[in-house]
């Protein structure tokens, strides 16, 4: 931003005041385990029950980037979680050359020119439609809206038909994904019966799509038949896509449409769009829409003095860790030295990430556009409960 408009910035906004509703969502969806968390003072603790905590930014990416000692296969990793319910190939739960073989053909379908001409093909005339209802003074549930987003890439990532990709489908996916608990290293037996049986729902529709579509490939489980994935990599893929893509961009979203209405930033980017890309690393490091990431230790090692033997589990607070830059500041930009944290480090950097700023950019666009011409107020909302991503139920934007 220029000179001129950091300052006017500085003098509209009111920094901190997203912190009231930010803490509000995040215990809502984790009554218990986020208050013992946000209460860790240290960079590295041992939680019985939950595991060794790491809240320090420099040490949480230490570990993402050390795989030989840090895995995520074994007691306590990702893969103990969900290669029952997902099967053994799907980026999630894998490392070493085997990761990278398949990380390497999934590459080509996240490439920016593929995701920004898949965003706007599915979401782009939807998202030109969302300025026009905003200023027409509908209200709009922001967080439907992104509901409806997604699942229209979703729909179009993994081969279904897009009344397939409906709001059923998505509380049955934050069903599966809200099993997941800190103190519960993996899924019951009937909580992985459940989460296949959603995931089956799925994939009988991707795996036609992979078998029978056309030449050239039009969905993207036959690009990946296409890329050399065996149909099961595939449908494993898709399974993935769906649990981590979907209530990721859901919760975010509309969390940054909240902070940026509550701090005043959406009227002065409608104004000047130049602190746009700051504003939303920023919304995402203050929320980072994956709060834990989770490895286990493969050898003997130390995490800031803490000694770790193989077995142990690591929780990576990456919510702590980048909340601790401070409160939501696009003109100072403290993102910017946490090297997109929220999304990963090193080999398994998430591989979804442009497609979720494209998404962004886009919705946040439409905003914007709206907001430019009148300002938009928050007229109701509402934290969501019992869910392991936190955000909003509930976000109604209007004209004001």
């Amino acid at each position: 931003m220029s000179a001129a408009a950091t300052a006017a910035a500085a003098a509209q906004t009111r920094p901190g005041a997203e912190r009231r509703w930010e803490e509000r969502v995040q215990r809502a969806a984790h009554p218990l385990v986020y208050p013992l968390l946000a209460r860790i003072r240290r960079p590295v603790l041992r939680v019985p029950r939950v595991g060794v905590v790491v809240t320090e930014a420099e040490l949480v990416r230490g570990v993402l980037l050390d795989t030989a000692r840090f895995t995520k296969t074994g007691p306590g990793s990702p893969a103990d979680l969900w290669t029952p319910v997902l099967g053994p190939s799907v980026l999630l739960n894998m490392e070493g050359v085997d990761h990278l073989a398949l990380r390497r053909r999934l590459g080509p379908l996240f490439a920016p020119a593929f995701v920004n001409a898949l965003t706007a093909e599915t979401i782009g005339g939807a998202a030109a439609r969302l300025t026009e209802r905003l200023l027409s003074g509908e209200r709009v549930d922001a967080v439907a809206e992104v509901r409806d987003y997604a699942g229209r890439v979703i729909s179009r990532l993994v081969g279904l038909d897009r009344d397939v990709v409906d709001a059923g489908l998505f509380t049955r996916v934050s069903a599966v994904t809200g099993y997941v608990r800190l103190s519960r290293p993996r899924f019951t037996e009937p909580q992985v019966r459940r989460a296949r049986a959603v995931l089956d729902e799925l994939t009988a529709h991707a795996r036609a799509a992979y078998r029978h579509d056309g030449v050239p490939a039009r969905t993207v489980p036959a690009r990946m038949r296409e890329l050399g994935l065996s149909e099961d990599e595939a449908m494993g893929a898709v399974g993935a896509f769906v649990l981590t893509g979907t209530e990721t961009l859901v919760s975010y979203l509309p969390r940054m449409l909240a902070i940026l209405h509550d701090t005043g930033w959406l009227g002065v980017l409608a104004r000047d769009r130049s602190g746009e890309a700051a504003a939303i690393a920023e919304g995402l490091r203050v929320t980072t829409p994956s709060p834990v990431m989770l490895r286990s230790v493969a050898a003997p090692a130390q995490i800031g003095g803490v000694a770790v033997a193989p077995g142990d589990r690591v929780v990576l607070a990456t919510f702590l860790a980048d909340r601790a830059a401070g409160a939501f500041d696009p003109v100072a930009n403290p993102a910017a030295s946490l090297k997109q944290l929220w999304f990963g480090a090193g080999a398994h950097f998430c591989l979804g990430a442009p497609l979720a700023m494209a998404q962004i950019g886009t919705m946040l666009g439409a905003v914007l556009d709206a907001a430019a011409a009148a300002p938009l107020a928050i007229v109701e909302r509402r934290a969501q409960r019992g869910t392991l991503i936190p955000g909003y139920s509930r976000l109604v934007l209007e004209r004001s």
